[in-house]
């Protein structure tokens, strides 16, 4: 068994220079715990593979093509491939997401901003 406490993981450097964590990664999956602090958004970008955002905490934007909608804890989100996407943190409080690739992506993501 592996057991990970997130709260020891390094910070993943990244272009939308928020906190990020890679949880999970393995040939077939990752997974990415993001915190976004009040104000911080991600850049507007699509990735090669499909992405699952799993809300854990707070409240934010997921804005998928053109589409925008305000989510909150306990709600999953579908981004299809090639979708340009991001999230954005307007509230004054903390916004965490895991973020789930599906299967791990072997390109980068394409920033679009």
């Amino acid at each position: 068994m592996n057991v990970i406490d997130v709260k020891k993981l390094d910070l993943n450097p990244n272009p939308h220079g928020i906190h990020s964590q890679k949880v999970y990664d393995t040939e077939h999956a990752e997974i990415i715990h993001l915190l976004l602090k009040p104000g911080e958004a991600l850049k507007r970008h699509t990735t090669p593979v499909d992405v699952a955002f799993y809300i854990l905490e707070g409240t934010g934007v997921v804005e998928i093509g053109e589409e925008k909608k305000e989510v909150g804890p306990d709600t999953l989100i579908d981004s299809p491939a090639h979708s340009p996407h991001r999230l954005i943190n307007r509230s004054d409080h903390p916004f965490r997401v895991l973020v789930i690739k599906v299967p791990r992506p072997t390109e980068k993501a394409q920033m679009l901003e």
